[in-house]
């Protein structure tokens, strides 16, 4: 219970982005940016994530990103981090230049909270290839959670990373790290998945999905976390519980949309044309359902 109510705390404490049926905002986490090595699972995944970008920039939505951007407990060094992925920092940059990005950190990017971290490392980086140092994210503030509040309603949609629920990811998170950076990430180099990362245990997602469906339910309020990487999309009178999933599935990416007064869940993933040419696709996995709906209607109790 105590866990429960640090995200009840946060959720009163949050930043309030307002949106109307007029908002498009792309939710993504878990992208797990690394420095282009090995142990980098976000490389494999690097063109579907631009393609995404691309295709978000040119119509008009919000990212906002929900924990876990960059991998920092494997990657000591942030440069490292963007200088591997110049060309996706460059363009989240563009976002953020026009006021269409938000960051919310994670356990992996823990230091983000850390305002001089960032200062140091967002503010600006020094560009190999110019030889200068490149304006990136001036002043930027990373949230350790976010409100969207529907116009319509009046309702609130709760943005939040979601490993404050889990002491070794939130009280012990230094500890963790250490493991995971000299122990765990040199054994996943051979195939070995770290059983303790939520990500890589069933039990431990299928435990964090309850515990933020029962936060939902008590609080009778909408959530959208990540951390489990495990995408989940309510029916309509369901507990309102949604999880963008994450950027480092194996074979595509998956956030959650909301444009036009309607909420989906959505993956990006390589298509094969009849030629046999490959490109890369937007699917729709889920929905569009109202968010009306889902704001006005009782909840129903849902049993794991």
């Amino acid at each position: 219970m105590r866990l429960l109510n640090r995200l009840t705390k946060i959720f009163q404490s949050s930043k309030v982005i307002p949106i109307d049926d007029t908002s498009k905002i792309i939710i993504m986490s878990d992208c797990h940016r690394g420095d282009g090595g090995w142990s980098d699972n976000f490389a494999r995944n690097k063109n579907l994530y631009m393609a995404a970008l691309d295709y978000y920039y040119d119509r008009g939505y919000t990212y906002i990103e929900v924990g876990d951007g960059d991998e920092l407990w494997e990657i000591r060094n942030m440069l490292d981090i963007i200088q591997a992925h110049r060309e996706i920092f460059i363009k989240l940059s563009k976002f953020y230049k026009e006021n269409r990005l938000y960051f919310i950190y994670g356990n992996h990017d823990m230091e983000k909270r850390d305002q001089g971290f960032v200062r140091e490392n967002l503010y600006q980086f020094f560009d190999e290839i110019k030889n200068e140092y490149i304006p990136l994210f001036p002043n930027i503030k990373i949230h350790e959670g976010l409100v969207l509040e529907y116009k319509n309603t009046g309702d609130k949609i709760f943005l939040i990373h979601g490993h404050q629920i889990e002491i070794r990811n939130s009280d012990l998170w230094r500890l963790t790290r250490l493991l995971v950076r000299y122990i765990w990430k040199p054994f996943e180099l051979y195939g070995v998945n770290n059983p303790t990362r939520t990500a890589k245990n069933h039990k431990l997602k299928d435990a964090f999905a309850r515990k933020l469906t029962r936060w939902s339910m008590e609080e009778n309020q909408m959530i959208i976390a990540g951390h489990n990487h495990m995408p989940m999309f309510p029916q309509v009178g369901e507990t309102p519980y949604f999880n963008s999933g994450s950027c480092v599935h194996p074979s595509c990416i998956t956030g959650i949309e909301i444009a036009q007064g309607q909420i989906m869940l959505i993956r990006w993933c390589t298509k094969t044309k009849k030629d046999g040419t490959l490109f890369v696709g937007r699917e729709v996995l889920a929905g569009p359902n109202r968010l009306e709906d889902y704001l006005k209607k009782a909840f129903q109790v849902q049993i794991w």
